[in-house]
């Protein structure tokens, strides 16, 4: 694996382009995000996505959510209603992961049987600056332990991924939650996980 230290707010380019590279050729990274750090790849990558699964010991069946650089983006990859709009445009970036209808340039693997998907526009410049320059969005799980426990320390990630993944950007220790996620795929907000984010006005 190759390790990188980048400054969170500003990220050294160099590094930001080996990991770009990295993520073109099909290839597995860990990066942070302003929760904690998450394994990923180019979503348009089939055999990466299958390597994602494989490192997450995960079934096939698992949906994972995805990062977009902006808002946007968005619309390219899910039906945003002008409810779901105005809403996310009032929390992003931030740390919240919403629910959409999906839209059909979104790999079949990354719906539901609803047929919707998971988006995250994060307030961390490393994971933004990385889905802007890849062009794509990015796949987004986060770096646990098998039995699920979450993992916050760089080197602690880096001992027990090194022959997993391709490269990691580090930016410190971090002791976020998981992001929360609120279903907009209805018309209305519905809250399915209370992470990291206020929450309140969708009570």
């Amino acid at each position: 694996m190759e390790f990188y230290e980048l400054h969170p707010e500003t990220p050294q380019m160099r590094y930001i382009n080996k990991a770009v590279n990295v993520l073109k050729s099909g290839g597995v990274i860990i990066y942070p995000t302003d929760t904690i750090y998450g394994i990923g790849c180019d979503i348009f990558n089939k055999e990466a996505l299958e390597r994602v699964y494989l490192i997450k010991h995960e079934a096939g069946t698992k949906l994972f959510s995805f990062i977009c650089p902006d808002l946007k983006k968005i619309s390219k990859y899910a039906n945003v209603s002008d409810y779901a709009y105005r809403t996310m445009k009032k929390l992003l970036p931030g740390p919240y992961t919403f629910i959409l209808p999906a839209a059909r340039e979104v790999p079949k693997k990354l719906w539901s049987k609803r047929k919707t998907v998971g988006i995250r526009i994060p307030d961390h410049n490393v994971a933004l600056t990385l889905a802007k320059e890849l062009g794509n969005p990015i796949i987004s799980t986060s770096v646990t332990k098998r039995k699920g426990e979450i993992l916050f320390n760089p080197e602690e990630i880096r001992a027990i991924f090194n022959s997993q993944v391709d490269l990691m950007l580090a930016t410190g220790a971090l002791e976020g939650k998981p992001s929360s996620i609120i279903d907009l795929s209805n018309g209305e907000a519905k809250i399915v996980r209370e992470g990291a984010g206020d929450v309140s006005m969708f009570y």
